[in-house]
């Protein structure tokens, strides 16, 4: 047979580009031999991300639709032609054995083509709500590996396989190393730690309330791990202190977890997730500026299973300081969340996901 070749393509954010990579890292495992390729959208973080985990990448000039008439708007088109006969060029050169589609609107032209040559294809859907290229794409899709339930509302319910979302294997064992957490980060040891994730670029609405509460959270005796993102390390490090850590972003995520006792986060899938495994009473407060409103769905569905707290952002002025004391003030209601939050986890998502890639190879 010779060697494996396997195309992939997702991105625009890190949500669609970290199951990807993870999704190739395990296929290289099992078959070292293979060969990889990737396909993204020229102006995004997947062409700086993906060749740093070490696989090469094709830039297709690619955009979604934004909502409302633009002139971005009128080019798409002209983009979506230029992308698909580019993706053409690219598929007939690379001659895939099988494509992986992780979301994103790269994925749409790549796979189009794809199904157009015969190449059989897989869709990882990492959230609760579908995304538009995944439903357009569906239809000629083999499998679609998703993480939620009920998702017989977007997709043919015979080609769904729930294997859960990839996340980072080092995340596996946050218990262990609390002591080492504390020491790393500077943390007092006998202080309620309360860990703050508002993404990589960080969450505007999530800085103002944390700023806004910093009196709260004293007065409450906690410390904080503060992760501001790094758009607004610049506004917010003047808060720095002995009870107060700001960061530009997490280098050590299992650290940062295992330091944690309560987390507040944003509820994109791959942090819903990581979530998961690490078993720890969460607050979410849902980003309400992003497609479909897929956040505050994703966080619903584990509100929905007594799994996590969910607070909108229009609803923070008035309810956040009531909802942190009770969960502060309860160990019960801390570890039953933590508890329930933890049967949700699905650690191993990205070897479910290439066992259905494997069975196509057949």
């Amino acid at each position: 047979m010779g060697r494996y070749r396997f195309i992939l393509s997702g991105g625009g954010t890190g949500g669609h580009i970290y199951p990807a990579i993870a999704i190739a890292n395990e296929l290289k495992r099992r078959h070292p031999e293979a060969e990889f390729l990737f396909v993204g959208a020229k102006d995004k973080m997947e062409m700086e991300k993906v060749p740093q985990a070490g696989y090469r990448i094709e830039g297709l000039w690619i955009s979604g639709i934004q909502r409302k008439l633009t002139l971005k708007n009128l080019m798409f088109p002209l983009k979506l032609m230029s992308s698909l006969f580019r993706a053409r060029k690219i598929v007939k050169q690379f001659k895939p054995d099988v494509a992986i589609g992780t979301g994103g609107f790269a994925s749409g032209p790549l796979l189009r083509v794809a199904a157009s040559v015969r190449v059989p294809y897989v869709l990882q859907e990492q959230n609760s709500f579908a995304g538009v290229t995944n439903k357009l794409l569906a239809t000629k899709a083999n499998k679609i590996c998703v993480a939620y339930d009920g998702m017989e509302r977007f997709f043919p319910k015979e080609k769904i396989v729930k294997t859960g979302n990839p996340v980072r294997m080092d995340l596996l064992d946050v218990k262990a190393n609390k002591q080492e957490a504390m020491t790393f980060f500077g943390l007092d040891p006998d202080k309620p730690t309360v860990l703050i994730l508002g993404g990589s670029l960080g969450a505007r609405r999530m800085n103002q309330l944390i700023e806004k509460e910093l009196h709260f959270f004293d007065k409450k005796d906690v410390q904080l791990l503060w992760q501001c993102g790094k758009l607004y390390f610049e506004d917010y490090k003047k808060y720095e202190s002995d009870a107060v850590k700001v960061l530009a972003f997490v280098n050590r995520m299992d650290l940062a977890y295992g330091a944690a006792d309560v987390i507040i986060s944003r509820a994109g899938a791959g942090s819903v997730s990581e979530l998961c495994l690490v078993g720890k009473p969460v607050i979410f407060i849902p980003s309400p500026n992003v497609a479909e409103d897929h956040q505050t769905k994703n966080a619903q569905a584990l509100e929905a299973k007594n799994a996590a707290i969910v607070l909108r952002e229009d609803q923070l002025d008035s309810i956040f300081e009531q909802s942190f004391s009770q969960l502060m003030d309860s160990k019960e209601m801390q570890d039953e969340l933590g508890a329930n939050i933890k049967k949700l986890a699905m650690p191993k998502a990205t070897e479910h996901i290439v066992d259905e890639i494997e069975k196509m190879l057949k």
